[in-house]
């Protein structure tokens, strides 16, 4: 190959389509100069960018646009190399008329792995049917500040929790045939006050024992075979420039051998935001050296830039060689270097040519052979997963009694007031199509059906009369409506508060990518709304459709039931409706924490000693809701604690068993949530750290043995050398409800020298779980 065929392999090029399936061209950025397919296509090309997400287009429509464009690709070339298509699919494949899943923070809510992953996997068959290869999720930053945009992005505060919910999302893409794309790799999240973009200011430590454990379980666990470098830069070092990251620890360390991307202009960035790089034959360069091996949305760095690097002796091209060479692995892997490839996806299986003739003609979509609307990426199962997903998300923040609103309990009258009662998109993220492209294409319709909370409301409360009123804007601090929502709050005998977020890009919503707070209090004047409600005297349900935790003032503990919903998706208020009714019993546990004064940010609950409540500092960051925080409609009691041995080596392990047992009349979910607390350690730790974790579901009156057994792997850290280490020592392993709820406490001893691991360490403790005979 000729340099100017290797590096056609290491672009993409950002492409969208047409209403009428034909061929699809390049999509002329904001940001970016033209690109000229015409002059690109003899030398090949690497990637198409978006083809079906970035302008609303029938499926299969842009199946056809696809298959003609794979077509022309491959037969530019002398190789006959087609191209690999990527999509946005982190809460469903982002593209007109297909399902919208919860957000990734719905995900974490859930504490259910497997059912993350048929979720994935689903996506990823849609994304595979109409001829995408990548999908550029999941997000596996952890939460350090929920001032950032793109908590709603992220799975949640806990590396673990992190780690296990992304990884299953990945084995369900992968096991659909798409290539899954872990990032933004690595320490985006932790950005300095919570804004995009910013620097990072993070020691070794924290990045290795916090920002790394989530996408090391991925790379070892499930098999990902692409990574997105983040845009931010660490101490002052670039993540798409720092070599030790990308080849020495991803690659050489941990065994990556797949392909890392670019994130959108990163490799760019490097020169007009970081100023590490003169020119952009330096930032393509950087970008190489460090192990970057594909630019993305489209070609600028890695087109002539590079060439010139090359020529110019900035680079050699034995790198250009070795990104190459991971790219078309990959695409042989994809079945794209087989000498009967075939471009028709399966969504045309049998019908490619006529589709194709038919869409020719100028009166496509009145023909029997139209392809126009035959193929469904909304199906009725994908919604009934979305549906699942959304109620198992679904979390109980506080209730006095008043839910679930039964058959013979439901009010007569009920007033629905907030900004998020009436708003069909309040259920969707950022990254969803009708949030992320449909609001440029405001005379198109949605897509999909998005019922709205009233809509949900009267479906479920049909003896109930529903009044409603939004009282105030998402976002603007106007008072206007106060009046009559509260008179309409009088003459009730429940008041429903809709409330939340309005997902949006680069402020234009209160949650998203740019989108940053500089507080957690409610946008606009919504906390003086909910204020004002309350001092009616008529019973107040908060309900949250939102992308971030928002602390809640005097509603925490004076409503009568707090609901918290992150961005639920398309079947999102259905599901909020059933759990208000009792129908579906609430399971959600929260993955990140809710604060309780909305000024003392950054907070986790992942933080050491001095990071909690002290009275050496007037600002209290104690949560009002810790993490892994949920009610249910029952109760549980939990007992027996049972510890095998006390001590154990530090290459040894613990084994424990407790009894858990629903005490109340109704079917519900515990999640026996298990945490670590090293009180003596030779660098400081955090009160303590989830290490594991199992979903209960038990009748009234039914109980399980859970017993598990704990790796003295699960105690490690990085020591004050770097490397990472086993102590002996003291630990408390605390089987608990939540972060703020231990239930029961194991005393325990590691013996012997301190141990140092490496990356074949054990990641999870083992639960088995043993249903009791009733009584």
């Amino acid at each position: 190959m000729t340099l100017e065929e290797k590096t056609a392999q290491l672009v993409g090029v950002w492409v969208g389509t047409t209403d009428e399936g034909a061929e699809v061209a390049p999509h002329q950025h904001d940001m970016e100069d033209p690109v000229q397919l015409g002059d690109l296509l003899p030398y090949g090309l690497g990637q198409l960018t978006r083809p079906f997400g970035t302008a609303p287009v029938d499926a299969a429509l842009g199946a056809l646009a696809l298959l003609r464009a794979q077509r022309r690709i491959a037969g530019a070339n002398r190789f006959g190399i087609p191209a690999l298509a990527h999509e946005e699919c982190l809460a469903g494949f982002a593209t007109w008329g297909a399902t919208a899943y919860p957000i990734p923070l719905s995900w974490g809510a859930t504490f259910d792995p497997a059912l993350i992953q048929d979720m994935a996997a689903a996506i990823g068959r849609d994304l595979r049917a109409v001829g995408v290869h990548q999908g550029l999720a999941p997000v596996l930053d952890v939460v350090r500040d929920a001032r950032w945009g793109r908590v709603e992005e992220t799975i949640g505060e806990d590396p673990y929790l992190v780690g296990t919910i992304g990884t299953s999302y990945v084995r369900g893409l992968e096991s659909a045939g798409i290539v899954a794309t872990l990032k933004h790799f690595a320490g985006y999240s932790a950005s300095r006050a919570g804004r995009n973009l910013a620097p990072v200011a993070m020691g070794p430590r924290e990045r290795a024992d916090v920002i790394l454990p989530p996408f090391e379980m991925a790379v070892r666990e499930s098999g990902a075979r692409s990574v997105m470098h983040a845009y931010t830069d660490t101490d002052g070092i670039p993540s798409a420039a720092d070599e030790r990251l990308l080849t020495g620890l991803l690659r050489e360390t941990w065994g990556f051998d797949g392909t890392v991307v670019a994130d959108y202009f990163g490799i760019a960035f490097l020169k007009t935001l970081h100023g590490v790089a003169g020119s952009l034959d330096e930032a393509a360069a950087r970008a190489l050296m460090a192990g970057v091996d594909v630019e993305l949305p489209t070609v600028k760095a890695f087109g002539e830039p590079l060439r010139r690097a090359v020529r110019d002796g900035l680079v050699p091209e034995a790198l250009v060689d070795r990104a190459v060479r991971r790219v078309l692995t990959q695409k042989a892997q994809l079945g794209l270097l087989d000498a009967d490839w075939d471009p028709v996806p399966p969504a045309l299986a049998g019908r490619a040519e006529e589709a194709e003739g038919d869409a020719d003609r100028p009166e496509a979509g009145t023909d029997a052979a139209d392809p126009r609307g035959t193929v469904d990426l909304d199906t009725r199962a994908n919604r009934a997963l979305a549906r699942r997903v959304a109620e198992r998300a679904v979390v109980l923040l506080h209730n006095d009694g008043t839910l679930p609103l039964t058959a013979d309990a439901a009010p007569a009258r009920i007033a629905l007031i907030g900004p998020n009662a009436d708003v069909p998109t309040a259920v969707l993220g950022c990254y969803s199509f009708p949030v992320h492209v449909g609001t440029q294409h405001p005379h198109k319709p949605l897509g999909i059906e998005l019922p709205t909370v009233r809509e949900a409301l009267a479906a479920e409360f049909t003896g109930s009369e529903i009044v409603s009123a939004p009282g105030t804007s998402v976002d603007c601090r106007d008072t206007d409506g106060f009046a009559a929502a509260a008179q309409l709050a009088r003459g009730a005998d429940l008041v429903i508060a809709a409330l939340g977020d309005r997902a949006g890009l680069f402020g234009r919503g209160t949650s998203g990518e740019g989108c940053d707070a500089g507080s957690l209090a409610l946008p606009g004047a919504q906390q003086e709304l909910l204020d004002t409600l309350l001092d009616t005297g008529t019973p107040v349900i908060v309900t949250l459709l939102a992308g971030r935790p928002y602390a809640l003032g005097s509603a925490a503990t004076r409503a009568a039931a707090v609901v918290q919903t992150f961005f639920p998706g398309e079947e999102g208020t259905r599901a909020l409706a059933s759990v208000l009714s009792g129908r579906v019993a609430p399971s959600g546990r929260l993955p990140i924490s809710v604060p309780k004064l909305p000024d003392a940010q950054p907070a986790t609950y992942l933080a050491a000693r001095l990071g909690h409540t002290s009275d050496v500092s007037s600002v209290d960051p104690a949560p009002a809701f810790g993490f892994g925080h949920g009610l249910t409609y029952t109760t549980f009691t939990w007992s027996e604690l049972d510890v095998a041995a006390e001590e154990a080596g530090t290459d040894g392990e613990f084994a424990l068993a407790c009894t858990v047992r629903n005490t109340g009349t109704r079917t519900g979910t515990e999640i026996v949530q298990l945490y670590l607390h090293d009180p003596v350690a030779s660098v400081v730790q955090p009160e303590q750290r989830l290490i594991g974790y199992v979903r209960l579901e038990l009748a009234p009156g039914a109980a399980a043995r859970v017993r598990v057994t704990v790796p003295a792997d699960l105690a490690s850290f990085t020591g004050r050398d770097g490397r990472r280490i086993v102590e002996p020592g003291e630990l408390h392993l605390r089987l608990s409800a939540s972060s703020t709820d231990p239930r029961l406490t194991a005393r325990l001893r590691l013996t012997g020298e301190a141990r140092t691991v490496d990356h074949g360490r054990r990641l999870h403790p083992e639960f088995r779980v043993e249903h009791l005979p009733l009584p």
